[in-house]
């Protein structure tokens, strides 16, 4: 059994990979935002894509380009937000079902998501790691 000693160092040492995933993933989430930019130029000066005046792409390429890489980007930036919350709510012991679920969606984000949320789950199924965040039954 780990000690509750070894229990808080894994605390931070998870709290901190958190931030260190949210900014990564707050990173990556702005790559969308090249779609977004190529979508918009599309709507509004089709023109400067094409050498010839008739062979510039339709409008609804253009709004699709916009509306999903802005899609994409809002989403990514939902969960980088999340991320950092989770590692938040490790630091002050709280939110313990919400750190859960999101190390539970952690683990669909290949590589650096899979082994945080793998080891946050770990770390957070001790009776001890539950005690400090008061989940379940006080002992006695």
């Amino acid at each position: 059994m780990p000690s509750a000693t070894d229990d808080e160092q894994h605390l931070r040492l998870l709290s901190i990979f958190h931030y260190v995933v949210g900014g990564l993933t707050g990173l990556f989430a702005c790559f969308p935002l090249i779609h977004v930019a190529l979508g918009l130029a599309m709507i509004f000066a089709p023109q400067s894509l094409s050498n010839r005046p008739g062979d510039q792409p339709p409008a609804f390429v253009g709004w699709l380009f916009t509306c999903m890489g802005g899609g994409f980007f809002l989403v990514g930036i939902s969960v980088a937000v999340c991320i950092v919350l989770a590692g938040r709510f490790i630091t002050q012991r709280r939110r313990y079902w919400f750190v859960f679920v999101l190390a539970c969606v952690q683990c669909t984000f290949f590589p650096f998501g899979t082994a945080l949320g793998v080891f946050t789950l770990l770390v957070l199924s001790h009776p001890t790691v539950k005690t400090l965040f008061q989940v379940g039954p006080t002992p006695a």
